[in-house]
């Protein structure tokens, strides 16, 4: 038996998913989207170096091609919805087939006969209505859900899981305070200068609709505006870095370097694309952020056709949770964020082949813009003491900060 799925943006079929008989699970585009003159793009991993478009992907075993991989959620969270939905977490054709109205981006992955993968029905019509609460994915491990802000204030999970404009960010179980520290964070980046969305840190008790996930370190939620969703619920299309470079998830912190990314956002976006990249990379390292993986870059096609980067998400300081963290990613061969200095970028700009002034103004510019907004700007954070002081210790270890800024803290 061969089970099919189709593969929508938006309104337009763009292909399907086809699971075969052996289990081997392949994309393939559907021939009117092959044969339109303009398409709008699904992924840059589905084009040749030449510019032309791969019309199918390669068998996978079990795990869906990378792409739609990397649509699904991780970790806990996977878990939890593939338990609602009475799946296996490792069943990915199944499980995108289960959460594929509310994908990131404008994606939609929908079966082509009525489904029977529906959420557990019970006889308790409340219990029922819970367990069809949480069918959408957010891709990442973080315990995270879709929300609509309601007129009233707070936020409230939709029925179905469809359609909610904002993403809910709770506590970590293991980490104090991680929704203060990333609000601290990506209001930081957005004084710098550096694009983000509109995030609201959000007592938990004004959240309807989430579920008893257990003791968690912390009162609030990060709430963050969905940049992927307009006002009025329109869907904009989206793919992260892993995406774009064809890598599975758990491949996310290997085999590709900022100094690929930087070649690749050159390539497409420019000037304008390189210079958000490189500030946001070097605030990233001024901040003590060793979680910048391929996961949280993303294209965004605001038109469907051309990619920009999408405004910066996931941004906090991991210093405070592991001392001494290093970047997610090699930057012209090294990690180690203390250590990282002119030189380093030098080097990354030989081998991304970007233009060098550019760069190296736009480091110096972040640098000076980082270390005198936190300056004026983390007295007035709800960040603990032990959490300031480690973020405090790490840009003093700075190298690139000691020709630009003497730290007064």
């Amino acid at each position: 038996m061969t089970d099919t799925l189709q593969v929508n943006l938006g309104k337009l079929m763009v292909g399907s998913l086809t699971m075969l008989p052996s289990g081997s699970i392949v994309f393939a585009f559907d021939k009117s989207y092959l044969n339109k003159s303009k398409r709008p793009i699904l992924s840059q991993s589905f084009f040749r170096p030449s510019g032309e478009l791969i019309p199918e992907t390669n068998l996978s075993r079990v795990k869906l091609p990378a792409f739609f991989s990397n649509l699904l959620p991780e970790g806990q969270l996977r878990q939890y919805l593939a338990q609602l939905g009475d799946i296996k977490p490792t069943q990915e054709f199944k499980l995108i087939e289960l959460l594929g109205e509310d994908l990131p981006g404008s994606v939609i992955v929908k079966s082509t006969e009525e489904s029977l993968l529906k959420p557990k029905i019970t006889q308790d019509k409340e219990q029922t209505e819970l367990s069809e609460a949480y069918r959408f994915s957010l891709a990442g491990i973080q315990l995270k859900f879709s929300a609509i802000a309601k007129k009233k204030g707070g936020l409230t999970i939709p029925a179905r899981g469809i359609g909610g404009n904002w993403i809910v960010k709770l506590p970590a179980q293991n980490y104090p305070h991680v929704p203060e520290n990333e609000w601290a964070i990506m209001h930081l980046a957005k004084e710098v200068g550096i694009p983000t969305p509109e995030t609201n840190l959000i007592p938990l008790d004004q959240i309807e609709g989430l579920p008893d996930l257990g003791a968690l370190s912390g009162k609030h939620c990060l709430a963050v505006k969905r940049f992927d969703r307009t006002n009025n619920g329109q869907r904009i299309h989206i793919e992260d870095f892993a995406q774009v470079f064809n890598i599975y998830p758990e491949k996310k912190y290997h085999g590709i370097s900022y100094d690929n990314v930087a070649n690749m956002v050159w390539t497409l976006t420019g000037e304008t694309g390189l210079t958000d990249f490189i500030r946001r990379l070097t605030f990233s390292i001024v901040i003590g952020n060793g979680d910048m993986h391929l996961k949280n870059w993303s294209f965004i096609y605001k038109d469907g056709y051309i990619p920009s980067l999408a405004p910066a998400y996931d941004l906090l300081s991991t210093i405070p949770y592991i001392p001494k963290d290093t970047l997610a990613l090699k930057l012209a061969g090294h990690t180690e964020m203390q250590n990282i200095s002119l030189e380093h970028f030098k080097k990354l700009i030989n081998k991304a082949q970007i233009p060098e002034y550019l760069v190296l103004q736009t480091v110096q510019e972040t640098v000076e813009a980082t270390f005198t907004t936190w300056d004026s700007q983390y007295k007035n954070y709800a960040l603990n003491k032990e959490v300031l002081e480690r973020i405090q210790n790490h840009m003093k270890s700075l190298s690139l900060k000691s020709k630009y800024h003497r730290v007064k803290f």
